[in-house]
């Protein structure tokens, strides 16, 4: 996970703005860990509403008066702002737990066009292997607050096959009665992966389709 910011740096929101600079200070923030990537705008009416619904759920999440244990998750602020002081005046009242990228660094704009962001806010959830777990979670937070984070830790180890058990990868006994429906909502279809499978091993099968990449703000 931490490759998706190799040689950049992610400043904690907190007083001092810690720099994370090097790899290690990068890996032990984000690795094994679900990482949502929010973008936002202070100037954006719908982030200014959205976002302390985000900072509850976050701090539900990971801080010590609500649970005993912080949970595997990170985020990063993407920003969106048109200028530094919008930035920060819009990460002033955040968790200090938050990251966020400097102002002046051009993978803000960079990673809205890797993931195809179309609308603020928006958050991208990523696996720990930082392949995407949901495009846009916002409106799954809305609506199911805290609870969300169960949903992605559950649909993470059906989608990466290193989370599974080593028998019977391919039909895992259910976790929860919810499962199987977490499993049917995201997981890729097994034969479809398995023809994908047989192509790239014959050297002359066709490649899976390439997402389009949607219209963006960037």
């Amino acid at each position: 996970m931490a490759s998706l910011f190799s040689g950049r740096v992610l400043i904690r929101n907190n007083s001092d703005q810690d720099e994370l600079d090097t790899e290690a200070e990068l890996s032990r923030r984000l690795e094994n860990r679900l990482v949502l990537l929010f973008f936002g705008a202070g100037s954006c009416p719908e982030c200014q509403a959205f976002a302390p619904i985000l900072r509850d759920f976050f701090v539900r999440l990971t801080d010590e008066f609500y649970v005993l244990r912080a949970a595997q998750v990170a985020l990063v602020y993407v920003s969106q702002d048109p200028t530094e002081e919008q930035q920060d005046l819009f990460l002033r009242d955040m968790p200090e737990k938050w990251l966020f990228l400097p102002f002046k660094d051009d993978l803000r704009r960079d990673l809205g066009r890797q993931f195809s962001v179309e609308r603020l806010p928006a958050v991208v959830v990523l696996k720990p292997s930082g392949d995407v777990l949901t495009l846009d979670a916002a409106d799954e937070i809305r609506r199911l607050g805290p609870a969300c984070f169960a949903n992605w830790q559950e649909a993470a180890e059906v989608l990466d096959r290193s989370f599974l058990q080593p028998e019977d990868l391919d039909d895992p006994a259910p976790r929860s009665l919810t499962e199987p429906l977490r499993r049917c909502k995201y997981r890729v279809d097994p034969a479809a992966r398995r023809a994908r499978g047989r192509g790239r091993a014959g050297g002359s099968g066709q490649e899976g389709e390439a997402e389009g990449e949607a219209a963006g703000l960037f």
